[in-house]
């Protein structure tokens, strides 16, 4: 079937809940997908931070491949090996002492939400239920996720949502103390606001944020969906701040691929979560934790490719820095951490995002629009950055 008509028939058939670019990808190998017509492209938005090895990463392929032939699904009736085995591997590197498996970041948030107010209701007061959100975060769109996302613009037209949640702005502590009162069961957070604009936080916030959170007995929960795995430079996130959260949640790079996603925490609140209160029936799914545990044996080994990707991070940076010094009027900010980048521009990105995918280079956007997003596999060398660079220097200089 040729490209003009999968898009017209997709087009008729699928719900319109995705604002799609007019390709149509067939395959992929390390950072490069080819669509259907054979044209090659630079991928460094990575299936929005999911590729964290690339594309058809080989150690990746073949566990899923040898685990398929031996036992695709069961349910969390029984225990498997690849569920107790990726436990462990997250257990060991992590703050955690137990994990609950489910398939989507916005699923891990859900269950992190409801195992925080459980918690608080059995431990403290049954009047212990409202969360603090911030405003420009990102949590997921089902609906207890989506209420504690702190941008209307996903709200409109689903409220009313859960109406036991403040929003306060990111970075400002004075704010969080303000909200909390004797209700409050916990704060969720992005270590780094990823969809909303790429915001890093200020020095010592989240320590702030974490001596807060122990001095009023409330709970901290950290949305590492895109931060986690790599992606940061270090395993999690958290780990460039100097403090431990007391939930986490993980999807994205966590499956190199494959859907799966995870709530992580201490072996207290872990026990508010008793049989019958909460379940996913794919969560855990044999082949799933198979591709994950690949995808972390890869990027744990050695330590390697952690170390890689602050080195090519760095390089990264200062290439795009030059582009902002070389373009003023177009570039006003470059910031990030690790292969989690965004460029702020004066003007909407979105041009700017097409534009690079006609000269083979596939890049996103975040924040209000005006933000380009940059979250590659963590595999990239030099001379993929050079010729990411060298793309957008031809689009700058064009647009």
């Amino acid at each position: 079937m040729e490209e003009k008509e999968i898009i017209k028939q997709s087009e008729n058939l699928l719900i319109p809940t995705y604002s799609r670019y007019p390709i149509v990808l067939r395959k992929g190998r390390g950072v490069r997908v080819w669509d259907i017509n054979g044209k090659e492209y630079l991928d460094f938005l990575a299936g929005i931070a999911v590729n964290v090895l690339g594309h058809c990463p080989r150690k990746v392929v073949m566990a899923v491949q040898k685990q398929v032939q031996r036992l695709v699904h069961v349910s969390n009736l029984y225990y498997t090996e690849p569920q107790l085995a990726l436990a462990k591997i997250l257990i060991k590197n992590s703050f955690a002492d137990r994990v609950f498996f489910c398939n989507s970041g916005t699923e891990a948030n859900e269950g992190a939400l409801k195992l925080a107010r459980i918690y608080m209701k059995s431990k403290f007061s049954i009047d212990r239920y409202e969360f603090i959100s911030t405003y420009n975060s990102f949590h997921g769109r089902t609906f207890g996720s989506l209420s504690v996302t702190g941008q209307e613009k996903y709200h409109h037209g689903f409220e009313p949502l859960l109406e036991s949640v403040k929003f306060v702005p990111f970075n400002d502590v004075q704010a969080i103390k303000d909200a909390i009162n004797d209700k409050t069961c916990a704060i969720i957070l992005e270590p780094i606001q990823a969809e909303g604009g790429i915001n890093l936080p200020e020095r010592d916030y989240l320590k702030k944020v974490r001596e807060i959170c122990n001095s009023e007995r409330i709970l901290l929960i950290l949305d590492e969906v895109q931060t986690g795995i790599g992606r940061t430079g270090k395993l999690f996130a958290y780990e460039h701040f100097g403090i431990e959260p007391d939930i986490m949640t993980l999807a994205k790079g966590l499956g190199g691929g494959i859907p799966i996603g995870a709530i992580l925490t201490k072996e207290e609140i872990a026990k508010a979560f008793g049989p019958k209160t909460h379940a996913s029936t794919f969560g855990g799914n044999p082949v799933a934790c198979s591709s994950a545990l690949a995808t972390l044996d890869t990027v744990l080994e050695d330590g390697y490719l952690i170390d890689h990707c602050q080195r090519m991070s760095k390089y990264f940076m200062k290439k795009l820095n030059f582009l902002k010094d070389k373009y003023p009027e177009k570039i006003k900010e470059v910031r990030g951490l690790g292969l989690l980048i965004g460029v702020e521009l004066t003007f909407d990105a979105i041009e700017i995002v097409k534009k690079c995918m006609e000269k083979g280079l596939l890049i996103g956007t975040a924040g209000d629009g005006s933000v380009l997003r940059f979250t590659p596999p963590l595999i990239i060398d030099k001379d993929d950055i050079d010729e990411a660079i060298s793309i957008l220097d031809k689009v700058f200089r064009e647009a």
